[in-house]
């Protein structure tokens, strides 16, 4: 659903502008509402609203009495805030958000199939370059494509 690089800037309001072909995305597959939090590797995860409710469903499966998950289960639902984008492809995130992401002006979203990460560009491209060699490493781990 989403899918592809994007770089943008946040505008004089601190909004970031969700891209074209991400807006479509939601459009075709009727989402209106998304939940954006605490992400991993120092970006922020954007869920629609449905794959939101699945996610939340697997943490509030977890057992909370292992310290483990009720770290996790704290810094994941404490910072969701629930996003609508405005006529203009805008949402506006809050400033704890940002600062844990680094966001401060210029950034990158990327679409990874059900979730949008919205990056700080010099978070992304410090990922991008420490990772993009171990990437057919990691393909041969996890996939097997036979």
């Amino acid at each position: 659903m989403f899918y592809g690089e994007h770089e943008h800037k946040l505008d004089k309001k601190g909004r970031i502008i969700i891209p074209s072909k991400f807006r479509e995305a939601s459009k075709e597959n009727y989402i209106e509402k998304f939940y954006v939090t605490r992400g991993l590797d120092a970006c922020l995860f954007m869920f629609p609203e449905d794959e939101w409710r699945q996610q939340e469903s697997k943490f509030k499966a977890l057992s909370f009495t292992k310290r483990e998950t009720r770290k996790f289960n704290r810094l994941f639902f404490s910072g969701a805030v629930e996003v609508t984008v405005d006529k203009q492809g805008r949402i506006l995130i809050p400033s704890y958000l940002k600062q844990y992401a680094d966001i401060r002006k210029e950034i990158v979203l990327i679409g990874v199939s059900s979730r949008i990460e919205i990056w700080s560009r010099d978070k992304w491209h410090e990922f991008y370059r420490a990772t993009k060699e171990s990437f057919e490493d990691v393909a041969e781990k996890l996939i097997d494509l036979e």
